[in-house]
């Protein structure tokens, strides 16, 4: 029995080593890393904005580097801001939606060339009632394309209708 123990222990500390060496032993570090390069303009590829080939999402860093704010859709009425940070070993994101309400969301898988973000709560949203931005999933398609989709929810439920995805090429 000791034998199992200490061959299962090897295992897991094996599989531990893989790990840190693939992500520095911080996944939301290292995806943080990634969003921050992103720094800069970026162009809608499929008119998702309304404009295709404009500038309609912006990536900037700041707070000494403890933060990257994003911008869509840049220069209209409805633009919309989202604060990406650490919190302590998490990567979380809050939301300022133009419907009034900024739902927090915390990554809750970084895997391969995504980071996906889940509802942890909020100001001026209830989630059983409010119609609020529920989950996003950042995917890197590229070092200069991505894609996000942003998922809302109604009265407690996914609402498809409000589905929104966005492709954007980073801006030359």
């Amino acid at each position: 029995m000791k034998r199992f123990l200490a061959v299962v222990v090897g295992v897991i500390s094996l599989a531990g080593g893989s790990w840190s060496a693939q992500g520095g032993g911080q996944p939301a570090a290292t995806a943080f890393d990634r969003l921050k390069a992103l720094d800069g303009d970026w162009v809608d590829v499929d008119g998702a904005f309304g404009k295709k080939g404009a500038v309609a999402v912006t990536y900037r860093v700041t707070g000494g580097g403890t933060a990257v704010v994003e911008s869509f859709p840049v220069g209209t009425p409805g633009e919309m801001v989202t604060v990406y940070h650490k919190e302590g070993n998490d990567l979380v994101l809050t939301h300022y939606c133009s419907a009034g309400n900024q739902p927090r969301m915390r990554a809750t898988q970084i895997a391969g060339n995504a980071i996906s973000f889940d509802f942890d709560g909020g100001m001026n949203v209830d989630p059983k009632v409010s119609s609020h931005m529920h989950s996003v999933k950042l995917e890197f398609l590229g070092p200069d394309e991505i894609r996000a989709t942003w998922v809302n929810w109604d009265k407690g439920r996914a609402d498809p209708e409000h589905l929104g995805v966005f492709r954007v090429i980073r801006k030359k």
